[in-house]
């Protein structure tokens, strides 16, 4: 079984930053692709940015690229998101999600198996 702890989220002015921070548990996490994904209401679950087992690969949605970071650090068991130039479409519930059966990263919600229980993130226009 894997815990996920999400947190960082808040309210923050377009233009603003914020990070994001996933705590793990489980001994395995060096072997997990993580991924942040987000859900706006209304909106159907959509992947922010993944990244794989030993952080060499990454993907970032078009809709954040160039202003999002993904990272992680497996001898602290944590993956951080790292979100600059906010725009008030970024508001939604943030989630953090371990694959612990592929080391490579999926952008498809489902191939998730473990989930935190999402922060908020509101961006003010």
């Amino acid at each position: 079984q894997v815990q996920l702890v999400e947190s960082g989220g808040g309210l923050v002015q377009a233009g603003g930053s914020l990070r994001l921070s996933c705590a793990a548990s489980g001994r395995a996490f060096s072997s997990y692709a993580m991924g942040w994904f987000r859900q706006a209401p209304g909106k159907e679950r959509e992947v922010v940015a993944a990244i794989s087992y030993n952080g060499a690969r990454t993907y970032y949605a078009e809709s954040v690229k160039g202003r999002f970071t993904i990272s992680r650090d497996n001898a602290k068991n944590t993956v951080s998101l790292q979100m600059n130039s906010l725009k008030p479409e970024d508001t939604a519930v943030y989630y953090c999600a371990a694959d612990p059966y592929s080391g490579t990263y999926s952008v498809t919600p489902h191939q998730y198996s473990y989930w935190g229980q999402g922060t908020q993130v509101t961006v003010s226009s």
